[in-house]
């Protein structure tokens, strides 16, 4: 294994993160030891057919899941990978991240460039009349969409826009994913578990422009084998050796 990359020595990086990276922040994650799917059965809360079924069950889970991510502040990983963001950008450099976390805390740690494969907890549409709208309030009071509401359609449920078992990804985000994989010569995976797909096979992406890949994670995936880099440890303290050299370059 190679040794662990310095940020500051590459031009194009991309943080490709997953449950892992917000654990330590307090979101629960949905695999791994008392992840949410342990508690909760998708096919009765996160899926189409059950919202059609009955959306009031399907928001008083989703509430929940509001409720515990708007106590959640965004952790020392958040922030190392915003200040990338800010200090390592420019002309030929570029760093983005590409997460399936719904929970918004990269952009509450000040990222901009975010692809959400996965979409938003904090954001809305409408099934019928494609209506769309953020709201951070937690629990999500107004469940009905309002522009349905306005036109005489007072049965019309808001519903979290969040790609749910059985949903495509939007193909904005794979034609974002693309461009961001070929174009990067360092790609950093974060506490991402390699069992989702399409996402888990994203990094070959980037694995066959050249890019060099690293791997943060407590534990080996079904993907490990593909990295040039494994940190076995939490998100805070392999980025902070990853970037750590930006306080160098500050001093």
């Amino acid at each position: 294994m190679a040794r662990v990359p310095d940020v500051r020595g590459f031009n194009n990086v991309v943080f490709f993160t997953g449950a892992g990276m917000s654990a330590e922040s307090g979101v629960p994650t949905y695999r791994g030891k008392g992840g949410i799917w342990k508690e909760y059965d998708y096919d009765n809360c996160a899926c189409q057919e059950a919202f059609d079924r009955d959306p009031e069950y399907v928001w008083e889970f989703h509430n929940y899941r509001r409720e515990l991510v708007s106590k959640c502040q965004p952790n020392d990983g958040h922030r190392w990978i915003a200040r990338c963001e800010r200090e390592l950008a420019g002309p030929n450099k570029r760093v983005t991240v590409i997460t399936q976390n719904i929970d918004g805390l990269h952009q509450a740690a000040g990222s901009e460039t975010v692809i959400e494969l996965h979409g938003s907890l904090w954001k809305l549409r409408c099934c019928v009349c494609d209506w769309r709208a953020e709201d951070l309030s937690a629990p999500l009071r107004e469940l009905r969409c309002p522009q349905c509401e306005e036109a005489g359609r007072a049965d019309v449920y808001k519903r979290p826009d969040i790609v749910w078992f059985g949903d495509s990804l939007a193909n904005s985000n794979l034609v974002a994913v693309q461009e961001a994989l070929t174009r990067c010569d360092l790609l950093i995976s974060i506490g991402t578990s390699a069992v989702v797909y399409p996402a888990a096979q994203m990094p070959l992406i980037a694995k066959r422009g050249g890019a060099l890949l690293v791997e943060v994670n407590p534990e080996e995936t079904p993907l490990s084998d593909i990295y040039d880099v494994a940190i076995r440890g939490t998100a805070t303290k392999a980025l902070a050796a990853m970037c750590g050299g930006l306080d160098e370059a500050a001093s």
